[in-house]
């Protein structure tokens, strides 16, 4: 089937280019609009959860008690001048702010439910004003507040924007000007690498072509995704830099393997074909396998998260497509042309003229050293994997806050100043909704009141509101909400019992990250199981064998392990954070795990299928296990590694985010992508391999029967290529 797409789209070259071309430039105008077609605004929420029930009881006759924008005042340049000085300036600013989608707006001059006091900083060099928007929902209050934000301006005096309005918009204005930054970073790197991998500049610009297709491509893919579903608006910094990372890593392999036809004495056409059926098959199986990985995502209710494994899933396959058809073509039309534009190298010519053999190569050696010993060799390797993820057994969970900010930011800027400077910080509120059977008994409702407001870490608790059945309960809290303490607060407000036939319903941003971390928790182990069950499956449809995919599998959790303890040992505990450029919070965001589970493991899943299937070529040849193991590893090494290392330079990308759970991403994902290529590929997968011998290719007699009749395997019968002089016996292999 490979081996026919590929000389389909060889053939009709000329026709798959020009679509390839008007596609793109059709994507630069239509695609890229799509940053104004997210509707679904951030989504981190989990909809069954009961702080967003209370959240749907409070959109009704009850009212919501929030305060969704803070803005904060001081003297220009700090000057030190102290309130009764620029205070009429702020309040003139104030009375022309329009009302147009504001609910409530209170500040010193308009206390609402506070004391005057509260609205003055302790040294009187600060105020600030609070509003509630009508809506609730994050995109229509950052809408809002684009059209009244100058309105706030006061003259001689600085204004700061802080709360969940102003913290969304200025994420998603960050978004944007991230993804500008890492292209421009991650693409001249990522040319000089292809080039110095590939030795030529033609062959270099092949996958840097496909990776610019796929990557603009994902733009359409997305904005047509928004017509049918709601995308949240953080996906597209993941979404475009998977894609281009994906497409560069799938035409690697292509390109290498063509080159390789090529040098063995292949014609073109048959290079083109030879190089589809074998490279594209691995690289159907690794889309197939990233897929799987994005698909679990979808065991997730929140929008962040199931929106990312709709649009991930898409772009994946569009990144396979885009390899297994424009590829080829670009392939035929380079020809022999592929090693034109050669780039010397310090002391490359004699290397070019005396290759090395195969059995002189380090990671042939160094697989024959594993192998020797294997079972410490993979005690010893395990244990140092485990080792690496013993951090995560501290690990406090938290949600995306203004602490994912930068720290110039204003919406950090202004929560440590609240914090800091003021009685009470006005943004650290959370509503307990009580349903009655009948009427609201406001009698009882002020004695449970009461009892919310002799917990530990609520500053006050009153009712304020009712409305027929129900009555709304406000605490001011004084924990950090991302703390351990919030989360025990939480757990403290919700046992207090409700008044007699009633429920309450605790809702506010503590409350929504105790929601969000339990569910994550419950159906984590789900998703991994479904994506460790589908990709068995898919490694079991590729090579027949039993045993190896649950070996893939578990040396696939172990390089997770050790990135997830990396990253609690970073960005929770504070190592690195200069180097890194950020400020530690004391917690991980939870939806970290997820992402890294879905993106690492598809992506490890592809280096396993390229690694095996080279192992899998030399084994039905010569029956020898450790020479196959120790040749497919020194053939697939260079390969591995040079994908391995060009994916981090995309990845890197995330890394220069300031966006901090982007970063976080972005750290998680270089450790694992790199842990699996050295540590798991170059030394766990011979030493496992030479445990298990033979065994490794075991099936059941009716399961091997079935899978000789309807497995997937190449479609090729010639022979594999040799790319250095290898021993007589190696040097007739076939297929």
């Amino acid at each position: 089937m490979f081996a026919a797409i590929g000389k389909f789209t060889a053939r009709r070259r000329k026709w798959v280019v020009v679509a390839a071309v008007v596609f793109t430039l059709f994507a630069g105008v239509w695609g890229t609009r799509v940053f104004a077609s997210f509707t679904g605004g951030a989504g981190f929420d989990d909809p069954a959860s009961e702080s967003v029930q209370a959240d749907k009881v409070l959109q009704g006759p009850l009212g919501r008690e929030s305060n969704d924008l803070i803005v904060l005042y001081e003297a220009k340049g700090g000057s030190g001048a102290t309130f009764e000085e620029f205070g009429p300036a702020v309040r003139a600013a104030l009375d022309g702010v329009p009302r147009t989608g504001i609910e409530r707006l209170d500040s010193y001059w308009h206390p609402g439910g506070q004391d005057k006091g509260a609205y003055v900083s302790k040294d009187g060099t600060r105020t600030y004003a609070t509003v509630q928007f009508t809506s609730d929902v994050d995109q229509d209050q950052v809408e809002a507040l684009g059209k009244i934000k100058e309105d706030f301006a006061a003259q001689g005096v600085d204004v700061r924007y802080g709360g969940v309005a102003a913290m969304t918009e200025q994420v998603n204005s960050l978004t944007g000007s991230d993804i500008a930054r890492a292209e421009m970073l991650s693409v001249p790197i990522l040319l000089i690498l292809l080039v110095l991998i590939f030795r030529s500049a033609i062959a270099a610009l092949l996958p840097l072509a496909v990776g610019t297709f796929v990557a603009l491509g994902s733009f359409v893919v997305l904005r047509v995704l928004t017509m049918f579903t709601d995308i949240s608006s953080t996906v597209i910094n993941v979404i475009t830099i998977l894609g281009l990372g994906l497409a560069i890593d799938y035409a690697l392999f292509m390109v290498n393997r063509y080159r390789e036809e090529l040098h063995a004495g292949a014609d073109v056409d048959t290079a083109v074909e030879r190089a589809t059926a074998t490279a594209g098959r691995t690289v159907a199986f690794s889309g197939i396998a990233v897929a799987i990985s994005f698909a679990g995502l979808l065991f997730f209710p929140s929008r962040f998260l199931s929106s990312m494994g709709y649009a991930a899933v898409a772009v994946v396959a569009f990144a396979v497509v885009g390899a297994l058809t424009l590829l080829p073509a670009l392939l035929r039309y380079t020809g022999h042309g592929i090693d034109k534009w050669r780039i010397p190298l310090p002391g490359s010519g004699r290397r070019a003229r005396t290759p090395k053999p195969e059995t002189q190569g380090r990671w042939y050696r160094t697989a024959h050293a594993v192998m020797r010993k294997p079972l410490i060799s993979t005690l010893a390797i395990v244990a140092v994997l485990v080792g690496l993820g013993a951090p995560l057994l501290g690990v406090n969970w938290a949600r995306p806050g203004e602490w994912v900010l930068p720290s110039d930011a204003d919406a950090k800027v202004v929560s440590k100043q609240l914090a800091a400077d003021f009685p009470s910080n006005p943004a650290q509120i959370m509503t307990s909704v009580v349903r009655f059977d009948g009427p609201a008994d406001t009698a009882q409702v002020t004695s449970y009141a009461a009892e919310l407001a002799k917990i530990d870490g609520v500053a006050s608790a009153a009712v304020t509101n009712t409305a027929g059945d129900t009555a709304r309960v406000t605490l001011h809290y004084t924990p950090d909400p991302m703390s351990d303490a919030a989360r025990t607060l939480v757990g403290d407000v919700r046992s207090v019992d409700p008044p007699d036939g009633a429920e309450a319903l605790v809702t506010g941003m503590p409350a929504s990250r105790v929601d969000i971390v339990d569910m994550i928790g419950e159906r984590l182990p789900w998703m991994a199981l479904f994506v460790a069950v589908v990709s068995f499956l898919v490694l079991f449809l590729a090579f027949g064998s039993l045993l190896l995919p649950l070996k893939s599998v578990i040396l696939n959790l172990l390089s997770l392990l050790a990135a997830f303890g990396a990253i609690k040992w970073i960005f929770q505990d504070g190592h690195l954070s200069g180097l890194l450029g950020f400020d530690p919070i004391g917690a991980v965001d939870v939806n970290f795990p997820v992402l890294v589970v879905a993106i690492a493991f598809g992506l490890a899943m592809d280096y396993e299928v390229f690694l095996l299937s080279r192992v899998r070529e030399e084994y039905e040849v010569s029956g020898d296990v450790v020479e196959s193991v120790a040749l497919g590893v020194q053939r697939t090494a260079k390969i591995i590694t040079s994908a391995a290392l060009l994916l981090v330079v995309v990845v890197g990308g995330f890394m220069a985010s300031s966006i901090l759970f982007m970063k976080m991403i972005g750290v998680g994902l270089v450790i694992a992508v790199l842990v699996d290529a050295t540590i798991v590929r170059g030394l766990l997968v011979p030493a496992t391999m030479a445990l298990l011998g033979k065994w490794a290719w075991w099936a059941p007699a009716p399961l091997a029967r079935w899978w000789e009749k309807y497995g997937l395997r190449e479609g090729s019968a010639t022979p594999p290529p040799a790319p250095a002089p290898a021993p007589a016996q190696h040097a007739g292999a076939s297929r």
